[in-house]
């Protein structure tokens, strides 16, 4: 398969782009920052310098061509403003959508986050940010152009990943390592049988691959 991932140089994005290449993917990893190149080739993508918040659904369109699969992993990450929270977790998710619908690739996997919610109350940062990626995952779920599956993971951590996780519509809080986020995402993207599904994710004692066949057979 070729995977197009968005917000390639991030931390949970890196992991994935490893375990793809590992087993033979083609993968391709949108980069805002020329520099950041030679992180996406040592992980065995190939680096596609893209600014997502100035960028024309064209311009992404052109990008995403000939993929089987798309991943939003972008993120406007911690310490950014209320206003990059809505030009990127949401807009940036938005646009990408809407590439991918043009250039035509159907299976659409989002990065979301456990408490997304277009109407989520508070003024605080955070709250910000769970509006901005609730508002993005409606859009994306509003769209039959799409086979898409939106995972929400719990509180991440950089803890060596244990391949075991609970993985459910709702699982309730908890931690996961990112490296286990990386692993069950690498697993979505060639299980189409999980389209239409937003899932939650954090650590518990189901394999990864277990977990995903499960929750594509309900």
């Amino acid at each position: 398969m070729r995977i197009v991932i968005a917000g390639g140089h991030g931390q949970i994005a890196l992991r994935l782009e490893r375990l793809l290449a590992a087993r033979g993917d083609e993968v391709a990893g949108i980069i805002r920052r020329a520099e950041q190149a030679g992180d996406l080739r040592q992980a065995g993508a190939e680096p596609l310098v893209c600014d997502l918040e100035s960028a024309s659904v064209e311009d992404v369109a052109g990008l995403l061509t000939g993929a089987d699969a798309a991943v939003f992993a972008a993120g406007a990450g911690p310490g950014s403003t209320a206003g990059r929270k809505d030009t990127v977790d949401r807009g940036a998710a938005v646009l990408f959508a809407d590439a991918a619908e043009r250039a035509g690739v159907r299976r659409y996997i989002v990065v979301s986050s456990m408490g997304a919610d277009p109407a989520h109350q508070g003024d605080d940062i955070f709250d910000v940010y769970l509006r901005a990626k609730g508002e993005a995952d409606a859009s994306v779920r509003s769209r039959s152009g799409l086979d898409w599956t939106i995972l929400r993971p719990g509180m991440l951590t950089d803890d060596a990943g244990t391949g075991l996780v609970r993985l459910e519509a709702s699982t309730g809080r908890g931690p996961v390592p990112r490296d286990d986020v990386a692993a069950v995402l690498a697993e979505l993207v060639e299980t189409p049988a999980t389209a239409g599904l937003t899932l939650e994710l954090v650590s518990g004692s189901a394999p990864v691959s277990v977990a995903v066949k499960s929750v594509a057979g309900n």
